[in-house]
């Protein structure tokens, strides 16, 4: 079993200026910057969404433990088709993008009561900001965690970082990366692709293959794996140094 990290990496995304807080309710845990004050905001869309999911569980138990995509079911709550629908090109689990899927639909709920926000929800953020943005790896015992970010253009948003891990957090992953991140306009997808894109790390070898495969998935618009002291990096992303 992996071991329990305080949420420290909750620090990579300075929001200065905006009003930061978190919200929690059962499992879902997450940290918001918006251009005002919307907790009562935030809970409710989280209660929404946790509604959906449950109550399709409660009916159908195998969504939550499914591998591999499932079927479309046209009886689905929205979150839930959003969740069968993203993870089809990358072949994991529709629950592999829950955690994404959260964090945009609270974070897109909340757009209409500010222009600013972001969403951070188990290391994968939903960003919309009218600045730019540097979002830090966080990448455990790695010594390049928190050493290197992505800057995110506000021309570019809204747009997802979602990360997985091999060695970080409790989501099962089948690799060893100690960080894997995509970048994509949706959030469930880049947290379903993030965690594929973990699962094909085995050792370092495995470094050189991410561009072939992220080049073959259409969406994905680019993505960082992080192994220990070595690092891949494919795509339409600006890596900058971080202090």
């Amino acid at each position: 079993m992996k071991e329990y990290r305080e949420r420290t990496y909750r620090e990579r995304v300075k929001a200065t200026g905006l009003f930061s807080f978190q919200v929690k309710v059962k499992e879902t845990d997450l940290w918001v910057s918006a251009g005002k004050e919307l907790r009562q905001e935030t809970r409710d869309l989280v209660l929404d969404a946790r509604y959906q999911l449950e109550s399709y569980i409660t009916s159908h138990p195998y969504f939550l433990t499914a591998m591999n995509p499932l079927e479309d079911d046209p009886t689905a709550p929205p979150l839930v088709k959003e969740m069968m629908s993203a993870v089809k090109a990358v072949g994991v689990g529709p629950m592999a993008s829950v955690a994404g899927a959260v964090a945009e639909f609270v974070g897109r709920g909340l757009l209409e009561f500010t222009e600013d926000v972001i969403v951070e929800n188990g290391g994968d953020i939903f960003l919309k900001t009218g600045r730019d943005i540097t979002v830090a790896v966080f990448a455990g015992e790695s010594p390049l965690s928190q050493k290197i970010g992505f800057r995110i253009p506000a021309v570019r948003m809204p747009l997802a970082v979602c990360a997985s891990s091999g060695t970080v957090g409790h989501s099962y992953s089948m690799g060893v990366a100690d960080a894997g991140c995509v970048l994509a306009s949706s959030a469930a997808f880049a947290d379903g692709a993030a965690t594929a894109l973990c699962n094909r790390i085995r050792g370092k070898k495995d470094l050189a293959h991410i561009a072939e495969w992220a080049a073959s998935i259409h969406g994905i618009q680019g993505c960082l794996v992080i192994l220990g002291e070595h690092m891949a990096v494919w795509g339409d992303v600006e890596l900058v140094a971080i202090e």
